[in-house]
């Protein structure tokens, strides 16, 4: 049986990230996956977001500012640098790798990892003898003085055996289930600010892009507003979209009266200005009679279908299962800073094993970066 200083149980993004900054030579890396940072290729539409320009706490469910004064975006950039990795930031702060394709990331993340790895090997136990914590796969048992949890979200059972306490993982950067859109599937809506509430009264608002599914909403800005449910694990409350965040109520009204006169059936109100399922979406949550001439409707009707543009309401009813992340985890209380177990010593807990998650664009990859840096260099 092999011995070595340190186990890392994973090796995803904070895993390897943990593995190429220490300065230990005796460590193990495992992973389920044949190859070191797999899921990366599948991140960021498959051209891997890094990181961002605008890391700060605020994108986050809790305060990182510590930790980001140890290792921030700057610092991210310039190590992959070194590694040989090209990169840019777009518009938005998101950054990627030049060639744009996260394929190159990968590539320079193996050809500098110097560790042990066993790959394609999942683990099923984890026991600790005489000071030493045994790591037991279907082919391979290694001993090992330290063991770092690396293994992303989602991972009760390694935590169960180490013994470290976690709060629920829940699914978070999420599509959002509400009941029967399939007239909408398809749809896009762009520019439109969206509100959600949750079942606690919180609210949050986001301006962006809406997709509607068979049973729902997805894009960016609804897989942000999620965490309102998920880190309260409780799928329940409701999306609001105002269609026209630039126009007043007053002037919206305005303008539908003089829509009037292009038309005379009702159903037709809307051609050149929303697409005939967000049209019909309107007229529905209205309760407006399409069968009417458009010169019979009543400003009380007229008021009421500009309420549903500034306002279409969907029910949150639960989420899809295409999460990016998972809310969750090994609380940063019951870490030292180091994100070492302040219960389990030489038990350390990085990336989304930790309760830390955040918005897309690039911050969950930050936080795993950072976390696994800061375990890597503490080691």
């Amino acid at each position: 049986m092999k011995r070595y200083k340190v186990a890392i149980l994973g090796a995803g993004a904070s895993g390897v990230m943990c593995a190429l900054s220490t300065n230990e030579k005796s460590v193990a890396l495992f992973d389920a996956a044949a190859r070191p940072a797999k899921k990366l290729l599948v991140t960021g539409n498959g051209r891997c977001n890094l990181t961002n320009a605008k890391i700060e706490s605020h994108f986050y469910n809790t305060n990182l500012d510590n930790f980001f004064k140890r290792f921030d975006q700057k610092q991210t950039i310039k190590f992959f640098e070194k590694l040989g990795l090209e990169t840019y930031a777009d518009e938005e702060g998101r950054v990627y790798p030049l060639s744009n394709t996260a394929k190159s990331v990968v590539d320079v993340i193996e050809n500098n990892l110097k560790c042990d790895m066993f790959l394609g090997q999942k683990i099923e136990k984890i026991d600790f003898e005489s000071g030493f914590f045994r790591v037991f796969t279907e082919k391979n048992v290694i001993e090992a003085e330290k063991i770092v949890v690396a293994t992303g979200g989602n991972c009760e059972n390694i935590l169960k055996m180490l013994g470290l306490k976690h709060k629920k993982f829940v699914p978070s950067l999420v599509a959002l289930r509400s009941g029967d859109t399939r007239d909408l599937n398809g749809a896009k809506l762009s520019n439109v600010l969206v509100k959600a509430k949750n079942f606690f009264g919180e609210q949050k608002e986001e301006m962006g892009e809406v997709l509607f599914k068979d049973e729902g909403l997805s894009g960016i800005v609804i897989f942000n507003l999620s965490t309102l449910f998920s880190r309260h694990d409780k799928f329940e409350g409701e999306i609001s979209i105002d269609l026209l965040p630039n126009m007043t109520k007053e002037k919206l009204v305005e303008k539908i009266e003089k829509r009037k006169a292009l038309t005379n059936d009702t159903n037709k109100l809307f051609v050149g200005m929303f697409q005939n399922a967000v049209s019909n979406e309107i007229f529905k949550q209205a309760k407006t009679n399409i069968n009417k001439p458009c010169q019979s409707l009543a400003k009380s009707e007229i008021e009421k279908i500009a309420d549903c543009i500034k306002n279409l309401t969907f029910k949150v009813k639960g989420c899809y299962d295409n999460n990016q992340v998972f809310s969750g985890g090994v609380s940063l209380d019951d870490l030292t800073e180091n994100l070492e177990s302040k219960k389990v010593k030489n038990v350390f807990v990085t990336g989304e094993a930790v309760d830390v998650d955040g918005a897309c664009g690039g911050y969950n990859l930050q936080w795993a970066w950072t976390s696994g840096y800061i375990v890597g260099r503490g080691l």
